[in-house]
């Protein structure tokens, strides 16, 4: 396309793509989907209820088409967007329901992911959350982290947890996001919410600005480089509690993506600050349910005496075995413990089970009974309170 493709008058725009478009939004809603996929020259497409995408009838969105709709919907920024080939933004689209946006290019023209959002945030209760979550709402200072896939339910489990110590304590709560996806209403605690880009720099940039802004709770939406984890753990070292989130399958590879950013002459010092701040890692994968929907699977690590040696003398292929032993006394668990759960109960079928499982072939032994497997799993949850639903109705 020449520049003059790239050239918008905002005053001329018609709107006839956003209609369209708004209109397979609806549609999404009403069948509980979690994410719209368009894309130049090609079906427009969802992602259902049960984790599948999915086309819309209907024919081919144009190049043309979604040139015209990117304009439309960005109107102002759309020169930013050219510029930085890519931007993220959150779309309100009605009073119930708000949309995560990246707006990008490709070999093909430009494509759109719409997330959506819930306006409520979910409760412990609503979503199942394992009670062991609700212990991280009042520690003092130190660091969570909550891990997993893109779409994995990340922003909704610290949601969660955010909206408990509001609605439970006095606090002041700083947030930096990058977009600003859950709103939280002041009500026990003051919460400012801090978007990067529209409110601030940058992570780092927030970060060092929230040392001196008398926080008690730091949620920082992604540790992306070096400068964020270094500034994060010093948050938490000096008496604050920080919430975060890293792209990462498990809590051993958190660890080490964690330690593995900084120079090999830093690395042991970083262990040695990690393991003195840390308090927990939610590692989170969604799996189908029998009934339809998904519901996560939890991989939760405790701190403990024994997690912070490991952490500290670098033992990290101990780890998964540290937590699995420690679900009876802190209420720890590995993924495959969490999923052999879901199996008992019968909330996932034994082959999306072996699907998920860290180690299919010994979970396939467990739910085979021919092994002894952890006695806690025979009885439920790791805190015996998930039940019927999907623990994520898709709207993440």
């Amino acid at each position: 396309m020449s520049e003059d493709d790239y050239s918008i008058d905002v005053d001329k725009l018609t709107y006839e793509q956003t209609k369209k478009i708004r209109a397979y939004l609806k549609t999404m809603i009403d069948n509980k989907g979690s994410d719209l996929h368009i894309k130049a020259n090609s079906a427009i497409r969802m992602r259902n209820k049960d984790g599948d995408i999915v086309a819309f009838s209907g024919g081919i969105f144009e190049k043309s088409d979604v040139l015209m709709f990117a304009k439309e919907l960005l109107k102002n920024r759309f020169p930013e967007f050219v510029k930085n080939k890519e931007m993220d933004f959150v779309y309100p689209f009605d009073e119930e329901n708000r949309f995560r946006v990246n707006m990008f290019f490709q070999m093909e023209g430009i494509s759109a992911v719409f997330r959506v959002i819930p306006i409520t945030i979910p409760t412990f209760e609503e979503y199942h959350l394992p009670e062991i979550l609700r212990s991280f709402t009042t520690k003092k200072s130190g660091i969570v982290l909550v891990t997993g896939a893109t779409g994995s339910g990340k922003s909704t489990t610290l949601a969660s947890i955010i909206d408990e110590v509001n609605k439970t304590q006095r606090k002041h709560i700083i947030t930096i996001e990058d977009p600003i996806e859950f709103v939280h209403k002041d009500k026990g605690c003051i919460i400012n919410q801090r978007s990067v880009g529209q409110d601030t720099l940058s992570f780092g940039a927030a970060l060092k600005s929230a040392l001196r802004e008398d926080p008690d709770i730091i949620l920082v939406g992604e540790m992306r480089d070096k400068e964020t984890i270094n500034l994060a753990l010093h948050a938490a070292d000096t008496g604050h509690l920080v919430f975060s989130t890293l792209h990462t399958i498990d809590a051993k590879e958190t660890i080490n993506r964690i330690i593995s950013q900084f120079p090999t002459d830093e690395q042991n010092r970083v262990r040695l600050s990690l393991a003195g701040v840390l308090q927990g890692i939610v590692s989170q994968r969604l799996v189908k349910t029998i009934n339809g929907g998904r519901r996560a699977a939890m991989e939760i690590l405790i701190r403990n005496a024994t997690i912070e040696k490991l952490i500290m003398e670098n033992r990290d292929h101990e780890i998964r075995d540290a937590i699995e032993q420690g679900k009876s006394h802190y209420k720890s668990q590995s993924f495959d413990q969490s999923l052999l759960d879901l199996y008992n109960e019968g909330i996932i079928s034994r082959e999306q089970a072996k699907e998920n499982a860290t180690s299919p072939a010994d979970l396939e032994l467990k739910m085979s009974g021919l092994t002894s497997g952890d006695a806690s799993s025979k009885s439920g949850s790791v805190n015996g309170q998930i039940n019927d639903g999907d623990f994520f109705d898709l709207k993440q």
